[in-house]
């Protein structure tokens, strides 16, 4: 086997430093890094020559000009897989990426647990008033704990809004420890696949209006996008609280800072954001029963491993012609393993 063939590259960040021991382990694999200040002359061979990016999924550390659009995409002639860090994508334009034949995929799964932990987390805080309590013995003296009373958790209902990877382990932990009731939404779902899950398939405005929590677990598309607003804000109950580590704009935050105000819900726990980080100043950031955190629901130790060892594994896979398990846009295959025969000479299994 030739030495290099194969040629992969990033920028600026990798999920642990696994992915790197894995990729430097092939000697068939030219594995090149770039910095977001990388001049013209020195990316533009690498993006030329790539077959393989793997992209860091937050949208704000990454710059522009490699954000996986219809212009990048230009610049890569040979590229055929794109593969993000975590389970998002949200530099890569999809559907800019089947139109040119190339395969994109994700590390789904990979931080689920820690996601999910981090969600129950902030249920838990928010519930018992945690948070507030906090902030008060921090300003005030003689607290009176009469005016914190929170609630118990168990027996109460949460709404999973996508109970994929991450919803299916926050069912499985508000069943087994809190003994909640499990809704969710998932339109990819069947109501047998959602009741093996552990939960109730109902509808969106249906869940809404039932949960004492909210929990977002969807990714980001076209599907998702702005899906949570006013209306949907206005149907949950005033003691509910809305909770979301999936992704930004999937929920409108002007509409969800007017609910707040109003005190037409309880509170929030919001680990993303249109703008990541969030400024201190951010309007949310106001609130004693908001409780935030900037996009660290999945980044833990544990996490960061298992997700650079699926990543370097299932892309490497990929490269060696077997048909990688999360594939983002599976209606591309026939295309890419014909310009993946064209290049390496068979075609994908």
């Amino acid at each position: 086997m030739s030495v290099n063939n194969k040629r992969v590259f990033y920028v600026k960040y990798l999920a642990h430093d696994i992915y790197t021991e894995i990729m430097k382990s092939r000697p068939d694999v030219r594995f090149d890094r770039l910095e977001n200040e990388s001049p013209a002359d020195v990316f533009t061979p690498i993006l030329a020559d790539a077959h393989a990016y793997q992209v860091g999924a937050a949208r704000d550390e990454l710059a522009r000009h490699f954000h996986v659009d219809k212009d990048f995409l230009k610049r890569t002639p040979n590229l055929l897989i794109v593969s993000s860090n975590g389970a998002g994508f949200d530099p890569v334009d999809v559907d800019a990426c089947t139109a040119a034949g190339v395969l994109v995929v994700n590390q789904s799964g990979g931080n689920a647990n820690s996601v999910a932990e981090h969600a129950l987390g902030m249920l838990l805080t928010l519930s018992k008033r945690i948070l507030e309590s906090d902030r008060m013995l921090r300003r005030e003296r003689n607290v009176n704990r009469n005016m914190l009373i929170g609630n118990e958790a168990k027996g109460k209902t949460i709404g999973i809004v996508g109970i994929g990877n991450v919803g299916r382990r926050i069912a499985e932990l508000c069943n087994g420890l809190l003994h909640m009731k499990v809704l969710a939404y998932d339109p990819y779902l069947t109501k047998e696949e959602i009741a093996a899950r552990g939960g109730e398939k109902v509808e969106l405005d249906d869940l809404l209006r039932r949960s004492d929590f909210v929990s977002i677990n969807c990714p980001l598309d076209n599907g998702s996008r702005g899906m949570i607003g006013a209306k949907q804000f206005a149907l949950m109950q005033p003691h509910a609280f809305f909770i979301t580590t999936a992704r930004g704009f999937i929920h409108d935050e002007r509409a969800l800072y007017d609910a707040l105000k109003e005190k037409r819900i309880a509170g929030a726990g919001l680990d993303v954001w249109d703008k990541e980080p969030p400024p201190p100043d951010h309007p949310l950031l106001q609130f004693d029963n908001v409780l935030a955190s900037p996009h660290t629901a999945g980044v833990t130790r544990e996490a960061r491993i298992n997700m650079g060892r699926i990543a370097a594994e299932q892309l490497l896979d990929a490269l060696d012609g077997k048909r990688p398990p999360r594939i983002v846009n599976p209606e591309v295959w026939p295309a890419y393993s014909k310009r993946f025969a064209a290049t390496f000479g068979s075609a994908p299994k």
